[in-house]
C-alpha cells in the first residue's frame, strides 16, 4: 500500500480510501490511485485486511455430494445471491462423508469464513454444537440435525409424496418398491416415513445412500421381489434404478410404474418423461444465503420451509390419468 500511495503521491489512508470503496479527495486522485495499483499489480492481503476488520466478505457451504445435481444447483443460487451483496462462497464438498464433512467445516472456521451454510451428512448434533459453540453465524440447509437451535432452510414434499402415494394405490399397485435414502439423515428419514404411512401396507423398502450405485442395487432386490412400482427418494438413487429396468429391458409404465424425488434437467426428455417431486433448488439456495447474510448482520431469521410440487410427466402411466 505504501508503494501505491509513492507511485500516485498520495498517502496511504488514501489509498485506503479507495480501495475500501469510499470517495476519495477528488476523482482524478482517484483515478490516479487506480492507476498506481493496476501497474504495480497490487491485491490487498485478505488476511491481514480480515484481522483488521473481523470480516473476510466470505461465506462457508459444505454440501454433502457435488456431484448431485441437486446440490450443484443450491450451491449456484448460493453463490449467484452472496455475490449480489459483496461475498464471495467458498464451497467443501462432503461427499456423503460426516469425517470429510468435519474436515471441511474446520479448514472453512481456521480461514475466517463470516458464516457457515450446512448440508449436514448425518443426524448426529455434534459437529453444529461445535460449530454454534464458537460463534459463528450457522444456518442448515436442505437437512437438520436433532436439536438443532440456528436457521433451517429446507424443503417440505409431504403433500407431494401423499398424492403421489394416492395416485400409485389408485391405480391399483399393490406391491410398491420405495428405494429410500439413510435413515441416519433427515431428509432420508422423512421421506420414507411419509410416503410409507401414506401406502400403508403396500410398500417395499430398500435404502440405499443418495448414490447411483444403491439404486440400482435396490432395484434390483425389488423388481426380484415383484414390485410393480419403482419410487426413487433422490435423483442419483433415481438413476441408478432407471439404469436397471433398463438392463432388464423392461418398459416404463408398461411393465413397471417409476417416480423420482427430484428432477433433473434430463428426466423431461427420455421417453417417457420421469414423473418427479420438484424441490425448488434455486429458491432453497438463495434462501439460505439471506438468512445467513441476516445472521451475519445480527438479525435472527425464522426457519424457511418451501413447497416441494409433484410433477406428473408419463411414467406412472393409469395412475397419472
Amino acid at each position: 500500500m505504501k508503494d501505491v500511495a509513492q507511485h500516485a503521491g498520495v498517502s496511504t489512508a488514501t489509498v485506503s480510501r479507495v480501495l475500501n470503496g469510499h470517495a476519495a479527495p477528488t476523482p482524478e486522485t482517484r483515478e490516479r490511485v487506480l492507476a498506481a495499483i493496476e501497474e504495480l499489480g497490487y491485491r490487498p492481503n485478505a488476511l491481514a485486511r480480515s484481522l483488521r476488520t473481523t470480516s473476510t466478505q466470505t461465506l462457508g457451504l459444505v454440501i454433502s455430494d457435488l456431484l448431485n445435481p441437486f446440490f450443484a444447483e443450491i450451491a449456484r443460487a448460493v453463490e449467484d445471491e452472496a455475490r449480489s451483496h459483496g461475498y464471495c462462497v467458498v464451497i467443501g464438498n462432503a461427499d456423503e462423508s460426516a469425517e470429510q464433512e468435519a474436515t471441511y467445516v474446520r479448514t472453512l472456521l481456521d480461514r475466517r469464513v463470516d458464516g457457515l451454510l450446512l448440508c449436514p451428512a448425518t443426524d448426529d448434533p455434534s459437529l453444529v454444537r461445535e460449530v454454534s459453540a464458537g460463534g459463528v453465524p450457522l444456518v442448515l440447509l436442505d437437512r437438520t440435525v436433532r436439536g438443532a437451535t440456528c436457521p433451517v432452510v429446507r424443503a417440505d414434499g409431504s403433500e407431494a409424496l401423499t398424492a403421489l402415494a394416492r395416485r400409485l394405490v389408485g391405480a391399483g399397485h399393490t406391491r410398491i418398491g420405495v428405494i429410500a435414502g439413510p435413515p441416519n439423515t433427515s431428509t432420508g428419514r422423512e421421506r420414507t416415513d411419509v410416503l410409507t404411512g401414506s401406502l400403508g401396507g403396500l410398500a417395499q423398502v430398500v435404502h440405499g445412500d443418495f448414490r447411483q450405485e444403491s439404486g440400482s442395487q435396490a432395484a434390483a432386490r425389488l423388481i426380484d421381489d415383484g414390485a410393480t412400482a419403482l419410487v426413487a427418494m433422490d435423483n442419483l438413487m433415481g438413476l441408478g434404478a432407471l439404469g436397471e429396468v433398463r438392463a432388464r429391458g423392461l418398459q416404463i409404465p408398461h411393465d413397471i410404474a417409476f417416480a423420482v424425488f427430484d428432477d433433473q434437467p434430463w428426466f423431461p426428455l427420455l421417453d417417457p418423461p420421469i414423473t418427479v417431486i420438484a424441490q425448488p433448488t434455486v429458491e432453497m439456495g438463495k434462501a439460505a444465503a439471506r438468512s445467513l447474510l441476516a445472521l451475519i448482520d445480527g438479525r435472527q431469521p425464522d426457519d424457511v420451509r418451501l413447497t416441494a410440487k409433484l410433477v406428473l410427466r408419463g411414467s406412472l402411466g393409469e395412475a397419472e390419468l
